[in-house]
Formats: structure tokens, sequence, C-alpha cells
């Protein structure tokens, strides 16, 4: 019997032991995801052979497949109205993420930055404001966390240039930047500025489209920088799970039927959800205002004087006026058994939404 190749066995069987045994349960956990992901993959480039085989042999099949991935394709695009700010063509490297050989995807191996434990906590405290990572299991955000580079912009400075391609996105810790579209003319027009908490440059990555808009720092401003490959794999589909579901939502409230699909997004992102248990108050009769309210699942009853003088259904919204004003609450809002309401702060408030149509709109309902 040849010893060697049960030594070769032995050897290998003892390295796998000795590795297995320095790895934390983080990494092993890790490894694992990564394995079941080559494993479907794996599965898949067989189906994939499978299937050409069958092409082949039969030009019938081929011609309805065609067609029938002409219709698939057609549900990968933006939503309706994002390509109003579109001046570019999509991404020239959409074929190669997309297809690839055999679109056999490498083991994803997040990428480290060394940070200090201040500099982490920092950044903790910044991504959990944000839509887009609040969703996320904990590991996940461990894993966004030590992928994440600090970036200094000073005043006027370009970070981003639209219509350019999209490898990265940005979460503001401090500091405020402007959002512009660029014109017919040439000229850019700002759309939107961007505070603490806020991202921008995602939608190039969901969507696989150039810069939708140039980005500028208006002062000093702390960004932590997250690259193409961890945000595929990490935040994507939870990102793009939780925006369909409101954009889903925000398209059926009246007071938002103005707004396009971009706009409507623009708003997701300032979204948070509260939840309040039966009986809980939500405002209170002459505080201020801080905050302006949508109701996603569940009612509330307004109060005035102890009085009842409205309630609140799903769609429903109530806060504008104090935000608006800049006066006191004029009734108490209690939730009527529990209810879900979409919040946002005063300040994403008046940068969002058309004032003046509000106040019309307001004044219809109150009177």
């Amino acid at each position: 019997m040849d010893p060697v190749p049960f030594m070769l066995d032995w050897m290998v069987s003892k390295q796998v032991s000795d590795a297995d045994r320095l790895l934390s349960s983080e990494d092993k956990e890790i490894l694992r995801q990564q394995n079941q992901e080559l494993e479907a993959q794996v599965a898949k480039v067989k189906g994939q052979m499978q299937e050409a085989v069958k092409m082949a042999a039969d030009p019938a099949h081929h011609n309805a497949q065609e067609e029938e991935d002409e219709e698939d394709d057609d549900n990968d695009e933006p939503p309706e109205g994002f390509g109003q700010i579109q001046t570019g063509k999509a991404r020239t490297s959409v074929s190669a993420e997309a297809y690839g050989e055999w679109n056999a995807k490498k083991a994803f191996v997040p990428p480290v930055i060394s940070k200090s434990e201040e500099q982490k906590d920092r950044l903790k405290t910044c991504i959990l404001k944000s839509f887009l990572f609040s969703s996320l299991e904990s590991n996940d955000i461990n894993i966004c966390l030590g992928a994440m580079k600090e970036v200094n912009a000073s005043a006027e400075t370009r970070v981003i240039n639209q219509g350019d391609d999209g490898d990265f996105l940005f979460v503001i810790e401090s500091g405020k930047l402007d959002c512009l579209i660029k014109l017919p003319d040439g000229s850019e027009k700002p759309v939107k500025t961007c505070g603490a908490g806020d991202v921008f440059g995602e939608l190039a990555l969901l969507y696989n489209c150039p810069r939708a808009a140039s980005v500028v720092a208006k002062e000093t401003a702390v960004l932590w920088q997250l690259d193409r490959d961890t945000f595929n794999h990490i935040v994507r589909e939870a990102a793009q799970k939780k925006r369909t579901r409101y954009d889903s939502f925000l398209s059926k409230v009246p007071l938002l039927a103005s707004m396009d699909a971009y706009e409507r997004a623009n708003l997701a992102d300032a979204l948070r959800v509260e939840i309040f248990t039966d009986g809980q108050t939500v405002v209170s009769q002459g505080e201020v205002g801080t905050k302006f309210y949508i109701i996603e699942e569940g009612n509330c009853l307004a109060n005035k004087n102890g009085v009842q003088v409205m309630s609140y259904n799903p769609g429903d919204y109530f806060g504008e006026l104090a935000l608006i004003k800049n006066q006191p609450r004029a009734a108490s809002v209690v939730s009527k058994g529990t209810s879900h309401l979409l919040s946002v702060d005063s300040e994403a408030f008046k940068r969002l939404f058309a004032v003046n149509d509000l106040l019309e709109r307001s004044s219809n309902m109150y009177n």
C-alpha cells in the first residue's frame, strides 16, 4: 500500500483543523455564507450548461427563451421617472457585472480598513441613522463598518459627477452637500441638500446607471465611502426591498401624488418608522413641533381641548402646520390601537415638500 496518499490526506486534514481553530465565530459564519453562495452558483452554472445543450438541440426553444428573457429584462430597469434626471447612457460595465464568465461570481471577501475606536464609534452612530443600513442584521452592519473608508471633503469639493460610472456610495457624518442636476444649457440646478445621516451615490449602485447628479460640498464635510462589491453583497437586496415597499406606499398617499419616483426615493431616505401602542401620545397640544407624520398602519385620533376633532387612517398625515408656521401643536394626537407611523424631521420636511401646496391642502382639510 502506497503511504503517500494517506500522508497527504492527513496533512490536509490537519491543516484545515489548525486553521479552523484560528477562526472566530464571525469568520466561520462569513465562510459558511460564502460556501452557500458558491454552491448555489455551481448549481446555476450546471443548469445553464444543460439549458445550452437544449437550445443547441432545439432552436424553437432557444427563440422562445430569448423572448422570455427580454420580458424579464424589462423588470430590471429603474422605477418610472428615474430616467428624467439621467443624461448619460447605462453603465458600460453592466454586461460584465451581469454576465461574466458563465455568470460566475468570485467568493466575496469584504475589505477591512483599519480604524481607531473613536472612528468606529462615530461611524456606527452615523450609519444607524441611515435608511440603507437600518434594516441590516448586526453581522452585516459589522461587515460594512469594516469596509467603509473615511473621506474628508473641503468646501466646493466635487465628490461625484453626473454621468460618471458609480463605484462607491457615501454616508455623511457631518457637513452639507448640494445635489446638482445638469440642465440642457449646461448650467446646474440644485435639487437637494444632503446633511448628516444622508446617503448619496446609491442610485448608480442600485440600478447600474451612471451618476444621476453631481454632488458638491457646501462646507467642510466628513464622509464614509462604501465600495460597490460590499454594497452589492451586503446592502443592496435589503435596500431595494425597503425602497420598493415605501415607494409603493408613498405613491398612494394623496399628498404625494405629484412626486415622481426620484422625489419619493429622496423622501423614503428621510423616513423613520415609529411604533405607538394603544393610547400612547404621538404629539401634545401646545408643544413645539419637530416632526411630520404619515400613518402607515393603524389609526390615530386628534383631540383639541379634550374634544375629539379628527381621526386618521393609513395614508393620512398630520403635524405639518406646526412645522410650516413655526407654531405650537394645535391638537394632541394619540394612537388608537397599535400604529406604525412614518416620521420626517423638520429640516428634511422643509427641504422635500412644497410648502405652499401643503398650506392650501391643510387649510381645506382643517376648515
